[in-house]
């Protein structure tokens, strides 16, 4: 999930760390998911392309918290010559009206169940709706002009990169970017380590699994690289040095440490999503 630690507006933090990088403002765009319009945020680098893309997975911020990482990440992603798409899966930001919060399920469900069924809830709308509704994402941007189809990446951070791995386990993408999925859930949740582990053995691209060590729990992406490693799957895993002082604060490294692993995060795109031309 992501948290709100810092004072200084993300454009202006964003540009203190990556002065190079333009901060343009995003195209809203709308798309399809079966009967429902969902919304979301589009960076583009300029010209016609076609470029390569990154649909990127929000966590389970409430509201239109999620924006912040977009804004930090958009602009790092097209200055490297991607498109980023973020879109909003329903209950969430820009797609508030399609559907309830997932956060509001998973506390109801845990009210009349406790933790188990929250859990169960947890597990079962990110592998079906959510799913859904980023597949859905998926469909759109590659219909896009300016989108080389055949090299889109997926990457996500905390409930994001759990549907990161989902989603590199129903289709294809070049390359998976796993940054802190189920750091806050993992332990409290074996349905949720069984269904990725699951999914990460049955991956159609390699997964790139990243942290910071003072994250709520690193053991997901140990776990997870080390289903890969015994599946014969491609994998990479980072664990950085903590970033800040709190659980919290290592858990936004995923978005406001950029500047430590997008070097690492680039070179694995690079590397798997190579120009078919």
């Amino acid at each position: 999930m992501i948290r709100h630690t810092v004072a200084l507006p993300l454009w202006l933090l964003a540009s203190l760390l990556l002065p190079q990088l333009p901060l343009s403002a995003p195209d809203e765009v709308s798309f399809p998911s079966g009967n429902l319009t969902l919304r979301g945020v589009l960076y583009k680098p300029d010209g016609n392309g076609p470029f390569p893309a990154v649909i990127y997975n929000h966590g389970s911020a409430p509201g239109m918290l999620s924006s912040q990482a977009f804004d930090a990440l958009g602009p790092l992603f097209v200055g490297r010559g991607w498109v980023f798409f973020a879109p909003y899966r329903r209950g969430q930001g820009l797609s508030a009206s399609a559907g309830r919060y997932i956060s509001d399920e998973i506390n109801a469900a845990s009210k009349g169940g406790g933790i188990r069924a929250a859990a169960a809830t947890m597990v079962r709308l990110l592998e079906t709706d959510h799913l859904d509704d980023q597949l859905a994402a998926l469909a759109w941007l590659r219909k896009q002009s300016f989108v080389q189809p055949d090299r889109i990446a997926v990457a996500g951070n905390s409930f994001g990169g759990i549907e990161t791995v989902l989603g590199a386990e129903r289709v294809t993408y070049c390359a998976a970017i796993d940054a802190s999925g189920g750091a806050e859930s993992w332990a409290l949740a074996p349905e949720l380590q069984g269904r990725m582990t699951r999914a990460v053995r049955n991956s159609h691209a390699p997964i790139f699994f990243f942290q910071a060590e003072n994250d709520y729990d690193v053991s997901p992406s140990r776990a997870l690289s080390a289903a890969m490693k015994d599946a014969g799957k491609v994998f990479e895993l980072k664990i950085y040095p903590a970033f800040g002082k709190s659980a919290p604060d290592g858990h936004s490294f995923t978005w406001l440490g950029s500047s430590v692993w997008a070097d690492d995060v680039f070179s694995f795109l690079s590397k798997h999503c190579r120009n078919s031309r």
